[in-house]
């Protein structure tokens, strides 16, 4: 193993260990499968149930509202969307301007954020009995926070 200690010119790269990109991409990998594992007979996954709770409690919105409201570029958020659009579940219409887009839930889609309803409070449920509930929310929080901080600046 080389270590900085075996040459001058490289930097200690041990900091780099508590890095807050690798670690929450760290733990979103292992939390995405707990919700992909359960949302599974449903026939979604976690990020698509995410999209469609998002689609469903905002309906109408355009394309930039749901990128906003996602903190996704818009380029992976249509990638996304038309994976929904092709299962049927969400339709994407001409907006108010040729420049917009609508997004709205369909019957299909409803149907199946209803059924993976309650497999998605099974993996919350789950998540949530990992650790105290105080924890919990304080990590919920410091995200929130980590979140706006990232955006603002």
């Amino acid at each position: 193993m080389h270590t900085a200690a075996d040459t001058d010119d490289e930097p200690d790269f041990c900091p780099c260990m508590g890095c807050a990109g690798f670690n929450l991409r760290k733990a979103m990998r292992a939390v995405s499968q707990v919700y992909d594992d359960a949302l599974r007979p449903a026939g979604i996954r976690g990020t698509q149930f995410s999209l469609l709770v998002a689609i469903r409690m905002a309906a109408p919105v355009t394309v930039t509202q749901l990128a906003d409201k996602a903190v996704m570029d818009r380029t992976t958020l249509t990638r996304n969307l038309d994976v929904l659009v092709k299962q049927g579940l969400i339709a994407l219409d001409a907006g108010d301007d040729r420049r917009t887009r609508m997004v709205t839930i369909t019957g299909q889609g409803r149907a199946v954020l209803i059924q993976a309803h309650p497999l998605w409070e099974q993996a919350q449920s789950r998540l949530r009995k990992s650790m105290p509930e105080d924890r919990l929310e304080a990590l919920l929080e410091g995200l929130r926070q980590l979140t706006e901080a990232a955006q603002s600046g």
